[in-house]
This record gives C-alpha cells, sequence and structure tokens, in this order.
C-alpha cells in the first residue's frame, strides 16, 4: 500500500453504486449537491458487456456467473450455533454480489414487488391479533420496521415509475380491481406499464388455483411490456421474452436496471457527479468527538490509500457489506446475542423457498419463452393474510409459477428421476422433457431469532488484512412449522413441493434501542451517516425493490426541511407424518400423476433433503387448453 493522499471534500460520498446507490446520486446530484460514488467492481454497461448484437452466453453468464463478484473477494465465514467455528464459504452462496457497477440490478430477475402493509408492522400486529405470548416465544425476536406502509408507498410509487415496471394493480386507492393482487396494500396508481404476456404455465397455474376459490396474479416484473420513456427521460423497449433475464445483462434495454433506468439521466454532462470504479471502501472516518462522521477510506486499483472527506456518508452496498463495513468503522454496538443488546448485525434472517419441478405429459409449456419475474402467484397464504389462531407459527409463503429459465445447458440436469443422464437415451428424454418442463415453488417468511446475527470473524481476513464478516444462524422452529404448513397446501392445492432453498436479509426498526437507524436510515438519528438495507425480518417477497424505495425516501429527507440545512383458510395437516401420507394425493385440476417424495430434515450444520426408497416420478397430464 503506497502514500495515503486525500481528495477534495464533497457534499455525499455513496459507498457501492448498484440501484440504491445509482437512485441517491440521481436526485442529490440533481438537487445541486456534490456527490462521489465509490464502486469496489469495474465499470460495466449494456454496450460493450451484453448488447443485442451478441448472442446470449449461458456457458460464461449463467454457469459460470462471470457477471458476479467472486467469492474470494467477496466471502464470509458461517456457522450455525455460538459454539461452532465459523469457516470460510468457498463458492457462490447467500453472497452473490454483483462483479461491476450497478450491483445485482444489472443481472436480477426483475420481480417487482410491494410488501403488504402487515409485513411493516409484524411485531404489533401479531401482538393485537394472538398475544405476547406468540411474538416472544423465546426464540423469534420480532421487530416493526419503524416506517409504515402508506409512509413507503410514494417512494415505491417512484421507483416503479422509474423502472417501468409492468403490472396490474389488486387495491387501486383502497378500492380492489379483481384483476390483480386483492391482498396488496393500497397504490396511488396504476402500474406504468401493463401486465406482460400469459404464458402456458401460467394458464394451467391460474386454472387450477381459480377453481380452488384462491386468487392468482400475474407478477409485478420490471421489463416493460410497451415501448416507455421514465421520468428520468431515459428511453426503454418492449420486452421480447426471450427468456435471459436472471444472471444476464438486457441488451434490449427492456428490463430495469441502473444502467437502463438511472445511469444515462445521471452520467450525462453531469458536473455535479463523479464515479470511482475499483475502489474498495475500507472504513468509514469518524470525527474526534465519536459522533459524526468525516469521509471515508478506500484503497483504489493501484493500492493507494484515500481518504474521500464528506459531509454525508451513504451506505448502499449489499447489506452484509453494510454491516461490515460499520462494524470495521466503529459505527453503532455491535450486536450481543447473549443479551440481545447492540443494534449492528442484528437479526439475520432469510427467505424460506419449497418448490417442485414439474414435467406435463402432451403440453407444450415451451419454458425458453419468457422473463425473469415473468409468472403467477396466490397471496391466500402469505403474510397474514389467513387465520393463524390454531397454527404454531406466523407468515406464510406466497406459491407461484415461474415463466423463465429456459436455458438449455442448466435444464439438462432437469429430468424426471430414473431418466438416463448420457447417451441416446438422455438425448431422447431431454427432446422431449424441455417442452413441457414447468417449475412451482413456495416463496414464504423467515422470522429473525435472537442466535441469528452478524459480526467479524476473529481468525479469517480479506486480502486488505481486515476480518471478513461472520454469520451465525440456524433455522427458526416458526419457519419450519411455517415450511410444513404452507408445503401441505401446495400439495392439498395440487401443487407437488419438491425442494427447499433459502435466502437473506438483516434489519431496520424504528426502537432506537435495538436498531442502529432512525426512520430514514440515519444512524443514530444524525444527519449525516446514511445506512442503506436493513430490515427486521425476512418476508414472502424479495427485498429488492423496498431498498429502492428506501434510497428515494433517504434522498428526499436529505433535500427536505427535515435535513435543515442537511381472506381466512382452515388449518391443514402440519406434522410431517401426516404430510407424507397425503402427497400421495394428487388430485383433479392439475394432476393426473404421480409425485416424487422429498422430504427435508434439520440438522446441526443446515437443511438436508432425503428422498426415500422407491420415490415416484413426478409426471402430469396436462388439463384442457382454454
Amino acid at each position: 500500500m503506497t502514500t495515503r493522499r486525500t481528495n477534495p471534500k464533497v457534499d455525499a460520498v455513496i459507498v457501492g453504486f448498484g440501484w440504491a446507490g445509482s437512485l441517491m446520486a440521481a436526485e442529490l446530484s440533481r438537487a445541486n449537491m456534490n456527490v462521489v460514488a465509490i464502486d469496489r467492481g469495474p465499470w460495466r454497461d449494456t454496450f460493450p458487456d451484453t448488447p443485442l448484437t451478441a448472442d446470449p452466453d449461458e456457458l460464461r453468464w449463467k454457469t459460470r456467473r462471470e457477471l458476479l463478484a467472486p467469492p474470494h473477494d467477496t466471502t464470509l465465514t458461517m456457522r450455525n450455533t455460538l459454539d461452532q467455528t465459523a469457516v470460510p464459504q468457498r463458492d457462490f452462496g447467500i453472497s452473490e454480489l454483483g462483479g461491476g457497477v450497478g450491483g445485482q440490478g444489472f443481472q436480477w430477475a426483475g420481480m417487482a414487488w410491494r410488501f403488504n402493509p402487515w409485513d411493516f408492522r409484524v411485531r404489533s400486529e401479531t401482538i393485537e391479533r394472538y398475544g405476547m405470548a406468540r411474538a416472544e416465544d423465546g426464540e423469534l425476536q420480532l421487530q416493526d420496521w419503524g416506517i409504515t406502509y402508506a409512509e413507503l408507498e410514494p417512494d415505491y410509487d417512484r421507483w416503479e415509475q422509474i423502472a417501468g415496471v409492468a403490472g396490474q394493480a389488486g387495491n387501486l386507492r383502497g378500492k380492489l380491481t379483481s384483476r390483480g393482487n386483492p391482498f396488496e396494500g393500497p397504490r396511488s396508481r396504476e402500474y406504468p406499464t401493463p401486465k406482460l404476456k400469459t404464458l402456458r404455465m401460467m394458464e394451467i397455474f391460474n386454472k387450477a388455483t381459480s377453481e380452488m376459490g384462491l386468487h392468482p396474479f400475474t407478477i409485478p416484473c420490471a421489463n416493460v411490456s410497451q415501448a416507455y420513456v421514465n421520468p428520468l427521460g431515459v428511453t426503454m423497449a418492449p420486452c421480447t421474452y426471450c427468456g435471459f433475464c436472471s444472471s444476464y445483462g438486457c441488451g434490449n434495454y427492456s428490463k430495469a436496471s441502473p444502467q437502463t433506468c438511472v445511469f444515462p439521466a445521471l452520467l450525462n454532462n453531469n458536473p455535479n457527479f463523479r464515479l470511482i470504479t475499483n475502489a474498495c471502501v475500507t472504513r468509514v472516518n469518524k470525527a474526534a468527538d465519536g459522533k459524526s462522521v468525516t469521509g471515508v477510506t478506500y484503497i483504489d486499483q493501484n493500492g493507494s490509500e484515500v481518504l474521500q472527506p464528506a459531509d454525508i456518508i451513504c451506505l448502499t452496498a449489499f447489506q452484509m457489506e453494510n454491516v461490515r463495513l460499520m462494524l470495521l468503522s466503529g459505527i453503532g454496538k455491535p450486536y450481543d446475542p447473549l443479551t440481545s443488546e447492540g443494534v449492528v448485525g442484528r437479526n439475520f434472517s432469510f427467505q424460506t423457498v419449497s418448490g417442485a419441478d414439474l414435467w406435463f405429459e402432451e403440453d407444450h409449456i415451451n419454458p425458453f419463452i419468457g422473463a425473469g419475474g415473468l409468472g403467477s402467484q396466490i397471496d391466500d397464504y402469505n403474510s397474514d393474510n389467513f387465520d393463524h389462531s390454531s397454527l404454531d407459527f406466523i407468515g406464510g409463503a406466497g406459491i407461484l409459477t415461474l415463466s423463465r429459465d429456459g436455458t438449455p445447458i442448466a435444464n439438462a440436469n432437469k429430468l424426471p428421476p430414473g431418466t438416463p443422464r448420457w447417451g441416446s437415451g438422455f438425448k431422447r428424454a431431454y427432446s422431449n422433457y424441455y417442452q413441457n418442463y414447468g417449475v412451482l415453488f413456495n416463496q414464504g417468511t423467515s422470522m429473525p431469532i435472537k442466535r441469528g446475527y452478524l459480526d467479524l470473524d476473529p481468525t479469517y481476513k480479506d486480502p486488505f488484512g481486515l476480518p471478513l464478516l461472520r454469520l451465525t444462524y440456524d433455522y427458526a422452529r416458526n419457519d419450519r412449522a411455517m415450511a410444513t404448513f404452507t408445503m401441505n397446501r401446495a400439495i392439498r392445492g395440487r401443487i407437488a413441493v419438491q425442494r427447499l432453498q433459502l435466502r437473506r436479509e438483516t434489519i431496520h426498526h424504528g426502537d432506537r434501542r435495538v436498531k442502529p437507524y432512525d426512520r430514514w436510515r440515519r444512524h443514530g438519528g444524525r444527519p449525516d451517516q446514511f445506512g442503506g438495507k436493513f430490515v427486521p425480518s425476512k418476508l414472502g417477497l424479495p427485498q429488492r425493490l423496498r431498498r429502492r424505495c428506501i434510497g428515494l425516501s433517504q434522498q428526499r429527507w436529505v433535500q427536505s426541511d427535515g435535513n435543515r440545512g442537511r381472506a381466512g383458510v382452515t388449518r391443514g395437516a402440519r406434522d410431517l407424518r401426516k404430510l407424507r401420507s397425503q402427497t400421495r394425493r394428487i388430485a383433479e385440476g392439475l394432476t393426473n400423476g404421480r409425485v416424487e417424495k422429498h422430504y427435508w430434515c434439520a440438522r446441526r450444520c443446515g437443511l438436508r433433503w432425503l428422498s426415500p426408497p422407491g420415490g415416484q416420478s413426478l409426471r402430469f397430464k396436462s388439463i384442457a387448453r382454454r
């Protein structure tokens, strides 16, 4: 590391130049503030990285994941319990960070969800409806967000307009429309572009679930359905349903990304903005009083240590990187799992997801045609949309199907059990089953627990000699019960469930004793330190849209006077024995076949799937076309 140097002071530094960072940079620089954004990755754009004139490279982008940051640059250590020694992840796992500017927003799938109003007040709503004992069971550590759906709705709307989200409102200014999601919170206006097309797998799902009295709707998707010009003046082209969305950049300029929706407006002759790439921020610098910040220190691409002074620091990197940077900088009190005191690193949680691969005989699903976030979902069993009084958990899952991921290499493994994996038998089977393959899964909640947290690892360090982030987490009893219930509901709903996987999040809350931020994500309520992506729990929808809305609400505070010169369902079988006995009963609406039985068990080091001997293949005869 060479001699330290100091850059000229600016009004605001943004650490991490993805969706949240680019949106804040655009809004703040437009308000005449001098802004510097710093990103550890290289410059990346639709052209020349993923242009329309080049064929999508599945091997490069989907299999080798070359758009992601390599694990040796961004890994963390993990353990399940406090008495274990954490070890580093050696492959892509829960930390799939984008490998360049734009972050994961460049190659994301494009589901553009809003959370249910219940999701923002999960602790208060649980106590009001089910009593204190349900909220404080000795393991869970529930928290409200400190901000309500109504307060965030204008920022939801603002981001959707910037991204050109395609969808159909289910609740428009408090009035149900009967076309969209009837369980969503009130929207102030319709989506900016109409919902995407309904493809074959969605037709099958919609018909089966409607006949059960459920409420299917098209998932809101950040792929514009028609030509569109966003509020920043950027033009987007209609989606062509090429199927290359998740893990790919969009050469057609149809999928919303920072590169497509924000960069053209932000970077076009903007004297108030500067971007520094290939630079890793190692700490936020505090003033002598320890109560305010003066800037950041970063290592540039030449290995030089650089100081960047600023009045306001915005941490908008991947949420786990934000936590690590706060811990390295001594900002906030680290969480202590033994006393439940402290705020930074508190309440790590995943998203509990279960699903199934399906093959429909005598049909033509054609998974190659689709879009990353295109599908149908029911929210009848999500959030608190059903009565939990007789159940032993809170939360739920959205049950959905997707019309995407028809990539030939990846799908070569998606064949019914017993299918030859080599030779002419494999070729015949794949040529048949590729065209009638579909997917279903439950996208479920995961509630925070007292022993789920992030801190700095005492042993392992990064290339700069700084401690890696350590994750301590094991699945909560609540989430196991929820997964069993929703798996059973999927089976009883003519949907066969096959596998379980998980995702992640961390914390934001309105109680100053258990949070590092106030409602504007200012650390300790101070006007110069902004945190990025902190939530109290992981709910039954992806977090990406919420993060972008929080970024917009932060910039509104900076520019405002606040800155001052700165439906009921019944209980089904929940135990595993009853669940297993019911897997044989595949019913009329979707199927006329057999289900392959897969069960999960929780082990000390995580979840593992067990297939009982003689498991039967999952094949269906499709319902008649409409």
